[in-house]
């Protein structure tokens, strides 16, 4: 639906990278640190992503969003919300809008754990 091709695999990293979450892509994605080097590394290929020597660290190296990459997260926001509004197309907005809020207030929870 977002017209995008990009593997399941590298998305969840995408995103993160994208919120600015632990720029070296390690942490939240549940994967050690050979595969993430190597998703980021194919980020990087499509585009999606560049890398930079670490702020804190010169050793490290962080990955940044591009605006390729900003494009194809705001395209597949974009999607999940049609199809989101088409599967509760007879529910009121604020309904939907409340059911959303409600969402994020348990995956903030469950992320808290």
């Amino acid at each position: 639906m977002a017209g995008h091709s990009l593997e399941r695999a590298l998305f969840p990293l995408l995103v993160l990278v994208a919120a600015g979450a632990d720029r070296r892509g390690r942490g939240r994605v549940g994967r050690d640190y050979t595969t993430v080097s190597r998703q980021v590394a194919r980020l990087e290929e499509l585009g999606l992503v560049s890398r930079r020597p670490g702020a804190v660290d010169r050793r490290v190296r962080e990955a940044i969003i591009t605006v390729q990459g900003k494009t194809a997260t705001d395209a597949v926001d974009a999607a999940r919300e049609r199809a989101s509004l088409a599967l509760f197309g007879d529910w009121e907005r604020k309904d939907f809008d409340e059911l959303v809020r409600l969402m994020r207030k348990l995956s903030d929870e469950m992320t808290a754990l």
